[in-house]
């Protein structure tokens, strides 16, 4: 078995105390053992990492993406969010299995960059005839070395039912059906370290129909695997589910079955107190993705008052055409900020921006036994922060420099499993050029098939009246 000793750090557990010199020991793909360098054990024959300088943290967890949106960032940049859905569903509609393995490998690999070791993902649009978009994603994830929940979403209600996408990106519902109990036969790991799981994740209350909402969560229990969501995003769409169903968003969903310590939903800006009350009753999780909500001008998520009605939070980056470039570590940071904008400087500390960017965000993933703190027994996803450098040194609590610091402390290591993804702030699984030029590909694809379809996707420079 393979032991690796991070040496001379400061660990921040999140479960337990912070260690100012501390170690920690992993084991093959388990944390063995952490505590304080008066007390490091043997560990004959273990690779040494010698983190002075450095702040030990567990890998972050990202709860919400659309990692397909890679290739088309940029677009759209003044819209609301049903503006900017139905400028983007044609070039959407263009994609293929190519453009989403390049796009994913080059949001996986940045996420990993900024210090995330597990990430969902929420692909909800599968144009007839482009490929396996599903398997398309997967293979990069196991390329570039993260922990992989991908979500098989989908959308059964075109314009033509009263929905918002065109009817050429919808599916049948039969056919969602068995592709989705197709994937989780595939794909889905239950075990312990467990790599690739699937969730089950019907798009949002505006694209998809009632029968779809119940027939998901029906399947999903019945093969004991997560359920996905947006919800209550907007005004917008609270609006539109007050006309078609005469309540507010959560109560349709508490009538659909979609409350339950099996759900998480994104962004849940929009809640009232008894909503969040319901939340935490029932252990409904939510995915905070504040930089999206912003770039939309959607609103702030109550975060603050969910989390002190003991409703749980965790992270998301949301999709890059909603979010350009946004790094995981640095939601922490925009999570904070956006609550004590609204209520004070005492809102949200910088440790528990960490807590929801890790712990938070394992247990909406259904793994809080097994990640998101550094606990012996533990998944061994280890994130080795360098706040050392000639400016973050001022910063004497090494936590302030990671959560509070516009340009993101850089990685030493990002272990996940207790394999090495990224070093010295390169990625070392996938070559790191390679990831970004994968990007790039995907988007000069993914425009060039648009045009072709006769859809523009030239960010028109903006014209005052």
């Amino acid at each position: 078995m393979s032991a690796l000793l991070i040496e001379n750090a400061y660990v921040a557990p999140v479960a337990g105390p912070e260690i100012r010199r501390g170690y920690v020991l992993v084991e093959g793909d388990r944390i063995a053992a952490l505590g304080p360098m008066s007390e490091v054990p043997g560990a004959g024959g273990a690779e040494r990492i010698d983190g002075t300088g450095c702040l030990v943290t567990p890998g972050l967890v990202n709860t919400h993406h659309h990692l397909y949106q890679w290739a088309s960032q940029g677009l759209a940049q003044d819209a609301t969010l049903f503006e900017w859905l139905v400028t983007l569903y044609p070039v959407w509609a263009a994609m293929d299995a190519e453009v989403v393995h390049g796009a994913a490998t080059a949001g996986l690999g940045h996420l990993a960059l900024s210090g995330c070791t597990t990430s969902s993902d929420h692909h909800y649009l599968f144009p007839r005839g482009r490929g396996d978009l599903l398997a398309a994603e997967i293979e990069a994830a196991r390329a570039v070395g993260l922990r992989f929940h991908p979500a098989r979403g989908s959308m059964d209600r075109g314009r033509s039912r009263g929905g918002l996408p065109p009817d050429e990106v919808v599916e049948p519902l039969d056919a969602i059906l068995d592709a989705t109990a197709e994937a989780v036969d595939t794909y889905h790991d239950p075990s312990f370290s467990s790599k690739l799981r699937i969730a089950v994740a019907p798009c949002s209350p505006f694209s998809v129909s009632s029968d779809l909402m119940t027939a998901a969560a029906a399947l999903a229990r019945s093969k004991g695997v997560r359920l996905h969501t947006h919800l209550a995003e907007t005004l917008d769409e609270e609006e539109l589910c007050l006309e078609q169903t005469g309540v507010r968003p959560v109560d349709h969903m508490e009538k659909l079955g979609w409350l339950g310590e099996d759900v998480w939903v994104a962004h849940a800006v929009h809640l009232s107190d008894a909503d969040i009350d319901r939340f935490a009753a029932t252990g409904t999780g939510s995915a905070h993705c504040p930089s999206s909500n912003g770039r939309l001008g959607a609103g702030v998520a109550r975060v603050s008052e969910m989390l002190r009605r003991g409703a749980n939070v965790g992270l998301g980056v949301d999709g890059s055409a909603s979010a350009e470039l946004t790094g995981l570590a640095g939601e922490m940071r925009q999570a904070l900020l956006f609550q004590r904008a609204l209520n004070g400087p005492t809102a949200l500390t910088a440790r528990q921006a960490l807590e929801l960017a890790t712990l938070g965000g394992a247990r909406n993933l259904g793994r809080g036994h097994e990640l998101g703190t550094l606990e012996p027994g533990k998944l061994a996803d280890v994130a080795l922060w360098r706040v050392d450098g000639p400016f973050a040194s001022a910063v004497e609590d090494p936590v302030c420099a990671l959560v509070l610091a516009t340009a993101q402390p850089p990685l030493a290591r990002l272990l996940v499993g207790g394999e090495t993804v990224v070093e010295d702030g390169e990625l070392r699984t996938v070559p790191h050029d390679t990831a970004g030029e994968a990007g790039a590909r995907a988007h000069r694809r993914l425009t060039r098939l648009a045009r072709e379809r006769g859809v523009p996707v030239t960010p028109e420079p903006r014209r005052d009246p």
